[in-house]
C-alpha cells in the first residue's frame, strides 16, 4: 500500500463518528474545575466520617475469628483444620492426618461427599488463613498432644492418593442345607484333609435322613459348637481348644487366630488390637464411672508411653496370678457367663487354675482390671505434675459430680483402694514385726518402711545414675521402677 492510500484510510477513520456517546458523568473530566470539585467532595466525605464515627460499621474481631474458625473446620474431626489438604476434584478440605486415617481404614472416596476422588494435595492458601487466625486468636490453637499425634501420622507437604474402589466380590455359591439337622463336622468324613477322624461321626442328613441328628436335640455326642464361628466341632480333635473361663470350645479351623482359646499371656483381647480401638471402646468410660477427664489422661499417657491394650492385659494377668486366690474372685462375680451366643460346658472344678482363655474372656479380664492397673501405673512417676498434684475429691472415686468436666479436671477421682482390692483378692494385710532398737532387723524394718516414701522422681534419678536402664520407655526400666515402689 503506497503513501496516498495510507493517507486516505487515516482520513476515513477520523471522519467516523462514535455510535455511542460517553456517559455524562465523564464529560468535562479534563477540566481543572471538575477535578477540583471531585477532590473537595472526597475531602468532605472523609471529614464527615471522622466527625461521625458511629456511622461507620465497626468490625467485631472476636466474632470474625469465631466465624473464620467455623469455616476452617475439618469435616472429619470437626476441629480447626491442621495441616490442611484438599481432595480433588470436589475441593473439600480436611486435616492431613484425618485423610491418612480415612485411607488406612479403607476409604476409597471423599470423606465428605463420598464422590470418587484420587488426588489429595496440601493447601498453602488454607494453611496461610489458619496461621493468620492463630496469630489473631492464639487460644484457638489445637492441643499439643493432638498436634504431635497428627504429625506422626501425616508429614506436612506430602501429597496423597485415595485408592480406587475395589470391585464387588462375586456372590458366594452357598448350597442350601437342611437346617433341621446337624451336619458332619470337618473331622467326621473319612479321609478328610485334616489328618484325624472323629471317633463319633455325625450322620450326613443328605445321605441318611432317617438316622440324622436333629438340631432340637442339642449337640451330638462328642461334639459342640465353636464359640467364634459357631460351626460344629469335635471335642476330641487335636485342633479343638477350650476356654477355662467360659467353658466354651473353639474349632481352631474356620478363622485362624480367632477360633482358638490361647494361653493366658498369649491371648489378644477381642476388639482391642490397638490404641484406636481402646479410644472407641465405650466400656472404658464405664470402668472410670463416666469420668472422661481421667480417661483422656490415661489415653494420653498410653500414647506417650507407646503402650498397647495387649501390654496392659498382660500386666493385669500377671498381677492377678501373683495374688493368692488368682482368678477365683472373677469367677465368683460370674463375669464369664453367657459371653458367647453358644452355650458352654459346666466348670468341673471352680477352684482349678486357669491356663487357657478365649478372646472375649480376655476382654472381660482387661476391663475388670483396667482401673486398678491405672492406679498402679500412676505410682511409677511418669505422669505430669499438673495431673499428680490435683487434690483428691472428698467424695472419693464414687463421686456423683465426676461426670462434670470442670469438677473432674479440678479433683482427682482415681484414688487408690489397694487395701480393699487386696482383701478382695485374698491378700492379708502384713504388720511389721517387733524388733529391738538398734538391731539389724530393726534397721531393715525401718528401711522397709522408708522405701514406700520415696518419690517416683527420686527412683527415676537413682536408676538413671546407676545405669540400670538408660531408656525410660523400656520395659526393663518400668519393671525396675515398679519393683522399687
Amino acid at each position: 500500500m503506497d503513501e496516498t492510500a495510507t493517507h486516505d484510510v487515516s482520513q476515513s477513520l477520523a471522519a467516523i463518528t462514535l455510535k455511542r456517546r460517553a456517559s455524562l458523568s465523564f464529560e468535562g473530566m479534563q477540566d481543572d474545575e471538575c477535578r477540583k470539585r471531585l477532590k473537595e467532595d472526597h475531602e468532605a466525605s472523609r471529614q464527615d466520617a471522622c466527625a461521625h464515627p458511629g456511622s461507620v460499621t465497626a468490625v467485631d474481631g472476636e466474632a470474625l475469628a469465631n466465624d473464620l474458625e467455623q469455616e476452617l473446620q475439618c469435616a472429619c474431626c470437626s476441629a480447626l483444620v491442621y495441616r490442611p489438604v484438599i481432595v480433588a476434584p470436589c475441593q473439600h478440605f480436611f486435616c492431613g492426618s484425618c485423610v491418612v486415617m480415612w485411607i488406612r481404614n479403607g476409604g476409597t472416596n471423599c470423606p465428605a461427599c463420598r464422590s470418587t476422588s484420587a488426588v489429595v494435595t496440601p493447601s498453602r492458601a488454607l494453611q496461610t488463613m489458619v496461621e493468620i487466625l492463630l496469630r489473631a486468636a492464639p487460644s484457638k490453637i489445637r492441643p499439643e498432644n493432638e498436634r504431635i499425634q497428627a504429625d506422626e501420622i501425616y508429614r506436612a507437604g506430602m501429597s496423597l492418593r485415595i485408592p480406587s474402589p475395589r470391585p464387588a466380590s462375586p456372590e458366594p455359591t452357598i448350597h442350601q442345607r437342611n437346617a433341621s439337622f446337624v451336619h458332619p463336622c470337618p473331622h467326621c468324613h473319612a479321609g478328610n484333609p485334616l489328618g484325624w477322624r472323629c471317633p463319633q461321626p455325625i450322620v450326613d442328613p443328605e445321605v441318611d435322613p432317617d438316622h440324622a441328628w436333629h438340631t432340637e436335640d442339642g449337640s451330638p455326642p462328642g461334639h459342640a459348637y465353636c464359640g467364634n464361628c459357631e460351626n460344629i466341632l469335635s471335642l476330641q480333635a487335636p485342633s479343638t481348644t477350650k476356654c477355662d473361663f467360659c467353658q466354651v470350645s473353639f474349632c481352631g479351623i474356620a478363622i485362624p487366630g480367632r477360633c482358638v482359646a490361647a494361653p493366658l499371656i498369649a491371648q489378644q483381647p477381642h476388639g482391642l488390637s490397638d490404641l484406636g480401638d481402646l479410644i472407641q471402646c465405650g466400656e472404658i468410660y464405664d470402668c472410670f464411672d463416666g469420668n472422661t477427664v481421667e480417661v483422656d489422661i490415661m489415653l494420653d499417657y498410653l500414647t506417650a508411653q507407646r503402650l498397647t491394650p495387649r501390654h496392659i492385659y498382660r500386666e493385669i494377668v500377671m498381677h492377678i496370678q501373683s495374688q493368692p486366690r488368682q482368678f477365683a474372685p472373677l469367677m465368683e462375680l460370674e463375669l464369664f457367663v453367657d459371653v458367647h451366643s453358644v452355650s458352654g460346658g459346666i466348670d468341673p472344678d471352680p477352684s482349678a487354675p486357669r491356663n487357657s482363655i478365649c478372646r472375649v474372656c480376655a476382654t472381660e479380664v482387661f476391663l475388670w482390671g483396667l482401673r486398678d492397673w491405672w492406679v498402679r501405673e500412676r505410682k511409677k512417676g511418669f505422669l505430669e505434675e499438673s495431673v499428680t498434684k490435683r487434690p483428691d475429691c472428698p467424695e472419693g472415686s464414687g463421686c456423683d459430680r465426676q461426670k462434670d468436666h470442670s469438677h473432674a479436671k479440678e479433683f482427682n477421682h482415681v484414688i487408690s483402694s489397694l487395701d480393699d482390692s487386696e482383701t478382695f483378692l485374698g491378700v492379708a494385710p502384713q504388720s511389721a514385726p517387733q524388733a529391738e532398737v538398734g538391731s539389724s532387723s530393726s534397721l531393715a524394718s525401718a528401711q522397709g518402711r522408708m522405701l514406700p516414701s520415696l518419690r517416683s522422681a527420686d527412683v527415676f534419678a537413682m536408676l538413671r545414675l546407676s545405669g540400670v536402664a538408660s531408656d525410660p520407655l523400656s520395659q526393663e526400666f518400668r519393671d525396675e521402677v515398679e519393683s522399687l515402689l
